[in-house]
């Protein structure tokens, strides 16, 4: 089983401990932020475990790499904190097991993988996917979702399998169409010395490269955007400066708002699934009068859990809800594929 790289010694060290400070939902000063942060690195029961939204943004605070959120979701699990109720994990448990083995299709060297929502399929067409074929499914899914739920087991045991499967397919290049895809086959793989047969590519990188290839065709689209971090782009916060390179090139305005870069709010989908209503309810009032304040008439997003949770509220708002790729197609002249 993979060890997690961690040091505690960076943790005695730290001067600021901005894990915890820097917390959109934990309300800790200096001296109680570094108090809960030495028992976390010496192992102990903090009750940091119990507060945790399971954000993933302080792995994107971190000043050392240290990889405080997979800490926190391994001591979780080792103290036996309870994020939901037993029958909840239970049935998430099987319900992204992948049974039975996996036959792999035939498929060129580089695919795009859209994780477990088979409604992207129709998504993945035009010139800017053109020579990528589409893979999907439990076999190649990568079980991040257990993150937000004390499970890292879960996705450490079933890791080897997934990989595996890749492997099978023989691609040399997959274009990671959901964030949390990229952040495992990335951030976790190098958290936990998990080697990676192929190139995992952001979808942004992917997009971006497409675009200035057909830079003589992109059209400014002279909108104004707001858009949905989702929590998982915290494990590669550097794709994020890339996305305003994007916008830049299709000429798209991100709008400041008080919920995105480093103070992105989860979009509830996480305690949604747990029966956690209210706080969905919660974070979900406050994303969504940040958008209708914020001035655009489009609302973004990358991760098609905050799209399926947000996209319908949007709408009802009146602001045009819509995946990046599909911004990215209309700047060549495209149709965009829309859910909602």
């Amino acid at each position: 089983m993979h060890e997690l790289r961690f040091n505690p010694d960076l943790c005695f060290s730290c001067q600021t401990f901005s894990c915890l400070t820097e917390c959109s939902y934990l309300s800790y000063d200096f001296d109680g932020a570094r108090e809960e942060r030495l028992k976390l690195a010496r192992g102990e029961y903090s009750r940091v475990l119990e507060e945790c939204f399971t954000c993933y943004g302080c792995e994107e605070y971190c000043e050392h790499g240290n990889h405080p959120f997979y800490r926190i979701v391994e001591l979780q699990e080792r103290f036996g904190v309870k994020v939901a109720d037993d029958t909840f994990l239970s049935h998430l448990l099987e319900r992204y097991r992948a049974d039975g083995e996996f036959r792999p299709r035939e498929v060129g060297n580089k695919v795009v993988h859209i994780c477990l929502f088979p409604q992207l399929r129709d998504a993945i067409t035009g010139r800017l996917f053109e020579g990528y074929d589409v893979v999907r499914g439990r076999h190649l899914f990568c079980n991040l979702i257990y993150l937000h739920y004390g499970m890292i087991s879960v996705i450490k045991e079933r890791a080897a399998k997934t990989i595996e499967n890749f492997r099978k397919l023989g691609v040399d290049e997959v274009v990671m169409y959901h964030d949390e895809c990229y952040g495992f086959y990335t951030s976790f793989a190098e958290a936990y010395g998990i080697e990676v047969p192929f190139k995992a590519v952001h979808l942004f990188d992917h997009l971006y490269s497409r675009l200035k290839e057909l830079e003589d065709g992109v059209e400014e689209l002279g909108i104004k955007v707001a858009y949905q971090r989702p929590c998982s782009n915290r494990l590669s916060p550097e794709t994020d400066r890339t996305l305003d390179r994007i916008f830049e090139l299709i000429g798209v305005e991100r709008v400041e708002r008080e919920y995105d870069r480093r103070n992105a709010l989860c979009c509830g989908a996480s305690f949604e699934f747990k029966g956690d209503l209210e706080t969905a309810r919660r974070l979900q009032e406050r994303n969504l009068r940040d958008m209708a304040d914020s001035g655009a008439s489009h609302v973004a997003f990358n991760c098609p859990m905050c799209y399926l949770t947000l996209g319908k509220k949007v709408r009802e708002m009146g602001l045009t809800p819509i995946m990046v790729s599909e911004l990215c197609k209309m700047a060549i002249g495209e149709e965009p594929f829309m859910m909602f």
